[in-house]
């Protein structure tokens, strides 16, 4: 399929967002303490501006996106052709002003990931990928360049990234079955996934026993494409545009050669 008329959608719905985003962030007053759970008056606006915008193009396809806003409100939210949005990836990121968030936009046609969009305003990177075509990264007016995951070969030489931790002294079971050499932390997993894909981190996880479709997709095709792997943290595919947009699996994101590795050590636990 050619996903061309969608991938043009997509960077322009993310671009507006950002545009609207970064206005924002410029003038927002930090919240040190933002809590987990924060909704901003800015995600409601970036949602409806991706939505519209796509809604203009294709005006049947479904919505799937976090917030209740009008636009989502009115269409469908599972289909053949179906948009899963996350005007916000991070939002404690942006509440607290450390540019650890995103804009993430994917497209799904009939189960499978056609296209994602990552988009970190803060920096004014846009990382993207369309199945079969490579995964790519621009940064301002630059010009795109092509991304491809690392070859790092083992966990004891890897750096993981993943959510930050209350307490780094005191790693999840899973981080210590994986051992890493090195462990970064961000709020965004978009942000996460693009650094895979970018070959910047080797490896992401994701043990949260239930997040949404949402939370990853827009990045799950940047990684695959870049030359990586993604899967639930025992191996599982996983599935987009069922009904409520769950994934109960975890995540496991890498650049491929250390995957089945990381896979053996979490069997373990």
């Amino acid at each position: 399929m050619d996903y061309s008329l969608e991938l043009t959608a997509a960077l322009g719905a993310a671009e507006r967002a950002g545009e609207n985003l970064a206005e924002r962030y410029e003038r927002f007053a930090a919240i040190p303490d933002a809590p987990i759970d924060i909704s901003t008056e800015a995600d409601h606006a970036a949602q409806e501006i991706i939505l519209q915008n796509l809604r203009e193009c294709f005006p049947q396809d479904a919505l799937c996106a976090e917030e209740t806003t009008p636009t989502l409100a009115r269409a469908e939210h599972t289909g053949s052709r179906l948009w899963i949005i996350d005007p916000i990836d991070g939002t404690r990121g942006f509440a607290r002003k450390n540019g650890e968030f995103s804009v993430m936009v994917a497209f799904v046609y009939e189960g499978r990931i056609g296209v994602g969009v990552v988009l970190e305003p803060a920096l004014r990177r846009m990382t993207y990928a369309v199945r079969g075509q490579g995964c790519w990264c621009k940064d301002g007016d630059g010009e795109a360049r092509r991304c491809q995951v690392t070859d790092t070969a083992s966990l004891a030489e890897a750096t993981l990234i993943q959510s930050h931790s209350k307490d780094p002294a005191k790693p999840s079971a899973q981080l210590r079955a994986l051992k890493p050499g090195r462990v970064i932390e961000s709020y965004s997993a978009g942000v996460k996934l693009a650094r895979v894909a970018r070959g910047e981190a080797d490896l992401y996880l994701n043990t949260y026993g239930a997040f949404h479709d949402w939370d990853i997709a827009a990045g799950h095709i940047l990684v695959t494409e870049a030359g990586g792997t993604v899967t639930g943290l025992h191996g599982e595919e996983l599935v987009y545009g069922q009904p409520g947009a769950w994934q109960r699996h975890g995540l496991l994101a890498s650049n491929g050669a250390i995957h089945e590795e990381a896979l053996k050590a979490l069997a373990n636990l």
